[in-house]
């Protein structure tokens, strides 16, 4: 059966399904977000191994990996269309583990993702059903739940946010941006946002600062040694991101400079709110893989070099910000205290495996 619900309908361009990463006919194109929105560019990928290395490369960044990763299965499966049952389900298996593992920091989600999507495939083998449609379909549906999950979150955050209020963000929070945006207008909030950069991607800068200005809403782009001044000076009320991870000890994993932001928010007084569902694969900080990526990244600002030659780098790419930073952890079933996140699983949310999957 075709999907018709979409619940990608009404947000930013850089939102949009087929936008963030799509499989038809034996390929899978993925926007390019290394360079968005300065040209729009598609990555092409022909082969789940070029997947896996497209996510690895940060061609598509924050909850992007997740789509990417279903369309690669789904791209697996067209692979090996020609096999005998067992030999398809073997080749997926193996595909599964290889984009599973494209980035180290957040396998545990992509497994629930590539997961999901070997089921999808064994179903539509048993029920005679082309294996790549079937799994896109899955994709779709995945992220139609994803998203609906996404806007009951926002419903909950929104309210945190004084009318007329100020905000600032930190990376790109992918579909919680467009949907806490969409609720605030729909309860005649208007809002100011900051973004800080993001580097050495610039992701605040380029994708945020960008669905931010596409829904209609003030959007000013500040730079990642800023944000104090900003708070100080600007009239900040709540400092919101997601996480890559939200531990059940309380501690959150998101990008690096999430923290030092935290504390500045602390300093003074303004809340810091994280959007998410705590992630019963990580009962603590010490479950959670730093990814250190290539350093030389840190060495210059999009392709031109800011540091002489034999200069180093350093680039940890997420940060690990403690539990009494966070004023609240905001999940599709209220708002937590991080020091209490046991309470959200006996309220009935079902954590991580809900957002991806």
């Amino acid at each position: 059966m075709t999907t018709t619900f979409r619940a990608d309908e009404g947000l930013a361009f850089l939102l949009q399904y087929e936008n963030v990463a799509w499989y038809d006919a034996g390929e899978v194109r993925i926007l390019d977000r290394r360079v968005y929105p300065a040209k729009t560019e598609f990555v092409t990928c022909r082969t789940h191994g070029e997947v896996a290395q497209a996510i690895r490369d940060m061609v598509t960044q924050s909850a992007g990996p997740y789509t990417a990763a279903a369309m690669g299965m789904a791209l697996a499966a067209y692979e090996c269309r020609e096999k005998t049952e067992a030999e398809q389900l073997a080749f997926l298996a193996a595909a599964d583990e290889t984009i599973s593992n494209a980035r180290p920091t957040t396998a545990k989600r992509m497994k629930l993702v590539c997961d999901g999507c070997l089921e999808a495939a064994k179903l539509a083998l048993r029920e005679g059903r082309p294996v790549d449609l079937a799994i896109r379909e899955h994709a779709v549906n995945a992220n139609n739940r994803r998203y609906s999950k996404v806007n009951e979150i926002a419903k909950y955050l929104v309210p945190l946010i004084p009318a007329g209020g100020t905000v600032m963000t930190q990376c790109f929070g992918e579909t919680i941006v467009g949907m806490m945006l969409k609720e605030a207008r729909l309860a005649g909030k208007e809002v100011r946002l900051f973004c800080p950069e993001t580097r050495p991607y610039f992701q605040g800068a380029r994708l945020t600062a960008t669905v931010c200005h596409d829904m209609g809403f003030d959007v000013t782009v500040i730079t990642d040694n800023m944000p104090a001044f900003v708070m100080e000076r600007e009239g900040v009320d709540v400092f919101t991101c997601a996480a890559d991870a939200i531990c059940l000890d309380g501690y959150v994993v998101n990008k690096v400079g999430t923290f030092q932001i935290a504390i500045c928010a602390s300093h003074f007084g303004i809340p810091t709110f994280v959007t998410g569902a705590p992630d019963a694969g990580h009962p603590t900080k010490d479950t959670v893989t730093i990814e250190m990526r290539d350093p030389e990244f840190t060495l210059q600002a999009m392709g031109i070099r800011t540091a002489a030659e034999g200069v180093k780098g350093y680039y940890p790419a997420f940060d690990l910000t403690p539990p009494h930073l966070i004023s609240g952890i905001v999940t599709d079933r209220g708002v937590f205290s991080p020091f209490d996140l046991q309470r959200y699983f006996s309220s009935g949310g079902m954590g991580e495996y809900e957002m991806v999957v």
